[in-house]
């Protein structure tokens, strides 16, 4: 009797993981280059694997995480059915609403297919309903950033320290990029947004630096390089978003199908560190998580300012 195909075994120690709540529904499943250091087999291989997991609807592709472990709800059996989009009254339209409706297109599609038509099909009402309540595109956008920006604040007593402060500052927004990742996108940090709520964060973030003995410049130019780091890993959750949904291929898929250019470029020999990094990273199956890269910047920029901060009290 010939051996089962190695892709089976490997989708069949995957499935038992799952099974057995070692991966649990919205867990990230192995990558390809994870799963082809782990088992010593080519990337097609653990391809293949991950492929009959999605088949059995064990698994699906989610634009921010990769391929993770798919929950009961979500699975194709328990999927509701689809339901035509209740006819709203004009009357029971509030500008709340409208917002939510907002963000949720946002959320699931992106802020690029945004627009007043499908906010109103959402809500089943006519498009021109709408501008009783908003001025048009540009200040529901505004509208929405301020909602999302203002869904997590901050306790009435503060944790003690300006690092344990600035930290918690930081968490709070990441988490509200991770729910909302269309917000990293609005603008640039040159032109802030003149928002209630995200003026919330600008004032604890300030007020963490406040009696650090810094000029006014100095705590403004720290909390823009604060503010940037969050933001600038948070904009590329969207970006692979968008980039799922436009090509319908994952991260794992492209970075597989640039394997070849790759490989002719390490080849030349004029890039040896280049090279080297590289090579031992695909045989050690690492992923790029956001997450992780949020966590290392966060700790480093912190570290940073604690230095500065211990030279200027010396």
């Amino acid at each position: 009797m010939p051996p089962e195909p190695r892709y089976l075994a490997i989708a069949a120690e995957l499935r038992r993981r799952i099974e057995q709540g070692e991966l649990v529904p919205g867990a990230k499943v192995p990558s390809t280059r994870r799963i082809a250091a782990e088992w010593g087999v080519a990337a097609a291989t653990a391809a293949k694997a991950l492929a009959a997991l999605k088949q059995e609807g064990l698994i699906r592709a989610e634009p921010r995480s990769g391929n993770v472990v798919e929950g009961p709800s979500r699975t194709a059996a328990t999927k509701p059915a689809h339901r035509p989009v209740p006819r709203g009254r004009p009357e029971d339209l509030t500008r709340g609403r409208i917002v939510q409706a907002a963000i949720e297109i946002a959320d699931n599609e992106g802020l690029a297919v945004l627009s007043m038509r499908g906010v109103a099909a959402r809500l089943g009402v006519a498009p021109m309903s709408l501008y009783r309540h908003v001025a048009g595109k540009d200040q529901l956008v505004r509208l929405m950033a301020d909602a999302a920006f203002g869904e997590r604040g901050y306790p009435a007593q503060p944790p003690t320290g300006w690092r344990a402060r600035l930290e918690l500052c930081a968490r709070t927004l990441w988490s509200l990029y991770r729910r909302h990742p269309w917000l990293a996108q609005l603008s640039p940090i040159t032109r802030p947004l003149p928002l209630p709520n995200l003026a919330v964060h600008a004032e604890w973030a300030l007020a963490a630096l406040d009696g650090l003995n810094l000029g006014a410049a100095a705590m403004c130019d720290l909390h823009v390089l604060f503010f940037s780091h969050v933001q600038g890993i948070a904009v590329h959750l969207e970006r692979e978003q968008q980039a799922l949904g436009a090509s319908g291929v994952s991260e794992d898929e492209w970075m597989d199908s640039q394997a070849p250019t790759l490989e002719a470029i390490i080849g030349t020999g004029r890039y040896p560190t280049f090279a080297r990094v590289l090579t031992t990273l695909s045989a050690e199956g690492y992923d790029l998580i956001l997450d992780d890269l949020f966590d290392l910047g966060l700790r480093l920029l912190l570290d940073g300012l604690a230095t500065r901060i211990h030279r200027m009290a010396g």
